[in-house]
Parts: C-alpha cells; structure tokens; sequence
C-alpha cells in the first residue's frame, strides 16, 4: 500500500485526496502526523523534513505545527466548548490571557459564539464539527489535515459544512489536505484533486474541473459520479453499437483499436421519441420531482440520463416502462477496452 507514492501540495491551496474505503488515505494522513512511520521514503512539511525512513528520524506530532479533524469528532465529552478548543494552547504553555483571546477568536471563526461553555452532549453533530474544527484551527497550524470530517453529518448539514470548511480556508490561506472517498465533497472543496485507486496507486492530480472532463481512464471516469458506458465497436470507419452505427459528437483516437468503450455521463445524453440517434428502450422511468430519471436498454446495454422535469414535460418527453426513444449524446469520452483499467462496462 502507498509504495511509489509521490505528492507535493501547494502553500495556501485546499488540497483533496479522492479514493475509495481502504486505499490508504487515512493512513497517509496518520504518517504526515506522525502518528505512524513509513518504512521508506521521507515527508518534509514546508521545507523541514518531519521523517525520514532512511536514518529513523521523525520529529514528534505535537512539534509539527498541524491541526487534524477526525472523522468522529473526537470532542472531548467532559469539557465545555472553550476547554476542547482550548487545550491545545494549555499544552503549549501558552499563557492565560493569550489563550483566552485566540480560543474566542477561533469560536466566533467557526460560528459557535455565545455556545463556548455548553458542553458536546448540548450540541448538535454539526456543531461538535465545528468545535473540532476550531480546535484544530486555535493552534494557527501551517497544515490543516481532514480526514472524512462530515460522514457523520446528514446531508443538509454535509452541504452547509463543505462551504465553510472553503471559506475559512481562503480566508485564513491556510493549506489543507482533505481526504474523502465522496466525490461531491472533493469537487466543491478542491484546488486540486489527486484519485487514488483502491491499491493505494494515484490515478490522476489535477483542478476538479480537469479530472472531472477529462479523466486519464476509465477508473477516475467511473470514480466521479454516475458513469455510463457503451461498448462501442470500429467496422469500415463506422463506430457502432451491436448493429446500429450511431452518431456520435467527438471521433475516439486514431491509435486506439477497434474495441472501444463510449463513456458518458447521465447529462451528456440527448433523448428524444424519434429521428437520428441509437435505438433504445426504456426500462425504467423514475420521477424525482426536479428531474425524470429513465434506465435505458441499447441493444442490451443499460444507461442512466436524467432530464429536468420542466424540461421533460414542454419537449414531450414522458416515457412510460416499455417506450421506444433515440438517444445521442452531447459528449462523450472514448476508452479503448483493450487496456481499460475495468472490466464493468
């Protein structure tokens, strides 16, 4: 796990680790702390080398000048507000009036004025976050580590959090190494995003909006977000689907063999009852009130498109189970299947 493992982040720059359970992000994360030493290889934390594999050096977390949320909160549930955000400065010594000026100050940053001598059993999950998050800012680290900080939160909450997480970074220019396996959480934190597959290999770093159009393979395709794919075959300079030559909006690279895979989003799909386009049937038609989500069946290959529902009743597009349709595509991504990472096309 994590051999050859190679990263630099950027000072000031919200930097997120994307992979699926058991990859090794959280180990990653323990080793920058110091919590765990690597067998090989060296970590240096803006400039200063923390370990060192090859001489055994490694220099203790508490002299690393981090700050680290858990995925647990990991509040501590006899102290008030002000005492968990503040016990770090007290294990540092710092003095009394200090110490009480940067706690309120790191409070009122992250929104709990008012709540500093409420005790965790008195808040919310979204404000123990937010103690925890406190604490680990109160200590004005030059590396902020997140491991998977908003699991335990509903989804509302989830989404009010990931925001401010953001803000604070820019407002604070802090440097943040965020690692999550929810891809929604990455694309809306990240200045940059680094995928990791789950061998603990990285698949691809780059702006959320690169990763995300223009993906390496099809791993980090199918990684962010729901993933279709056709299997797509090259005869006479025609690209066709089982029997049907379909028409299709970018040409996939000459080099890449007579086997490929179209891969697309449920976005990227153009539905309509008649014309141009691949023959399919639909197989399931879901109404999810902003949108319709229909299965489609393409010669025996399944796909996914979602229609805004405004937009599916004025274009009469209401599909019932059963209903033909024709389907083609405002983009797609070409994989050539002969060196496609998986097998789940």
């Amino acid at each position: 796990m994590l051999a050859d493992f190679s990263l630099d982040l950027t000072d000031g720059e919200c930097f997120t680790l994307l992979g699926p359970s058991g990859c090794g992000k959280t180990v990653l994360l323990r080793l920058i702390a110091g919590f765990e030493k690597p067998e090989s290889g060296t970590i240096r934390i803006d400039g200063q080398v923390v370990t060192d594999a090859d001489d055994g050096s490694s220099v203790s977390p508490d002299q690393r000048g981090l700050g680290m949320v858990f995925q647990d909160y990991a509040v501590w549930p006899h102290m008030s507000v002000f005492d968990n955000i503040a016990y770090p400065l007290k294990l540092a010594g710092i003095e009394v009036s200090a110490r009480r000026e940067r706690t309120l100050r790191a409070i009122e940053l992250v929104g709990l004025a008012g709540l500093d001598t409420r005790l965790p059993s008195q808040l919310s999950g979204g404000q123990q976050q937010r103690v925890a998050l406190a604490r680990a800012l109160v200590s004005e680290p030059r590396l902020l580590l997140l491991d998977e900080p908003l699991n335990n939160l509903d989804a509302n909450l989830r989404e009010e959090m990931r925001f401010e997480i953001k803000a604070l970074q820019q407002k604070l220019g802090i440097t943040i190494f965020y690692v999550t396996h929810d891809q929604e959480i990455a694309l809306a934190i990240a200045d940059r995003i680094a995928v990791m597959d789950e061998h603990g290999r990285l698949r691809q770093i780059g702006t959320p909006e690169d990763v995300y159009e223009r993906p390496v393979d099809d791993f980090v395709f199918r990684f962010l977000g729901i993933a279709n794919f056709l299997p797509v075959s090259r005869r006479d300079g025609a690209l066709c689907v089982g029997e049907q030559t379909g028409d299709w909006p970018s040409l996939p690279p000459d080099h890449f063999g007579d086997t490929l895979t179209a891969g697309f989003r449920p976005g990227d799909v153009q539905l309509a009852r008649d014309g141009a386009g691949l023959a399919g049937t639909i197989r399931r038609a879901s109404f999810l009130g902003a949108q319709f989500d229909y299965l489609i069946d393409i010669g025996g290959a399944l796909i996914r498109t979602a229609l805004p529902s405004h937009d599916a009743l004025a274009l009469g597009l209401l599909f019932d189970e059963g209903d033909a349709c024709r389907v083609g595509f405002h983009s797609v991504q070409w994989f050539d299947r002969a060196i496609q990472t998986s097998d789940k096309v």
